[in-house]
């Protein structure tokens, strides 16, 4: 499967939300969120928790609004 027409996420079976990664950009959008959210741990969690868990809530929402916009069939609950 390939990005064109802008799916990066299969849809769940069950439940609500993206499944796994249909094309390189869902990926890539994984590992950028794990690097960012691990990288700010280190950085910032030891000295200067709130902000960190600020900045990490901002890059979880982020995340979701994208994963969103490029799931086939979009978010919906799925029984």
């Amino acid at each position: 499967m390939s990005s064109e027409d802008g799916i990066w996420f299969e849809q769940k079976r069950i439940g609500f939300g993206s499944g796994r990664p249909v094309a390189w950009q869902g990926w890539a959008l994984i590992a950028g969120y794990v690097g960012a959210v691990a990288g700010l741990s280190f950085a910032l969690m030891p000295m200067h928790p709130v902000p960190f868990y600020a900045v990490a809530a901002a890059a979880t929402i982020v995340m979701a609004v994208v994963a969103a916009r490029h799931t086939r069939g979009g978010w919906k609950w799925r029984p």
